[in-house]
């Protein structure tokens, strides 16, 4: 069963307060897999929504990441990729709209991509908001409704050991 959100329901789910516990940054300690390194963080947002925030690193390549925030349906084991901050690793194609770029990009879920059948977030616009994988996981943090405890907000911009 594929979830199939609308346009409403996406901006609903990003601007939902999803708060973040005091050792939130504690808690990312990307562990090696093939390839790469990965850490995922479950956060409850403040309407009962279930989040999954994924980061990934590239063991090889500092430009090869992807920052990811999914939806957690609670009836299905299923994933919806709401917002996605990509490094500067690959090209990228927007099939609907017939553009290419080869730039740090975010990509956002949108319904005319669900409706085409591919990735819910395939869509995705170059950013310049971003020039790594820290500073990728700022800016999803301040897009995407995310609340940081008073006394964390001082080391939201220390770096996550990679």
């Amino acid at each position: 069963m594929a979830i199939n959100l609308t346009e409403a329901d996406i901006k609903n789910f990003l601007k939902e307060p999803k708060q973040l516990d005091q050792e939130f940054r504690q808690k990312i300690r990307l562990r090696d897999k093939k390839g790469h390194k990965e850490q995922e963080l479950d956060v409850t947002g403040a309407n009962g929504n279930e989040f999954r925030l994924i980061l990934r690193q590239s063991n090889y390549n500092p430009l090869d990441f992807s920052i990811i925030l999914a939806y957690c349906h609670p009836k299905i084991n299923q994933l919806f990729r709401l917002r996605r901050y990509n490094g500067k690793s690959h090209e990228h194609t927007n099939i609907i709209e017939a553009n290419k770029f080869y730039n740090f990009h975010i990509h956002t879920a949108t319904e005319r991509y669900q409706e085409l059948g591919v990735r819910e977030d395939s869509y995705a616009e170059q950013s310049n908001r971003y020039s790594d994988f820290n500073s990728a996981i700022t800016c999803m943090v301040a897009d995407c409704g995310f609340k940081i405890p008073k006394n964390a907000q001082q080391n939201l911009f220390e770096e996550i050991e990679q």
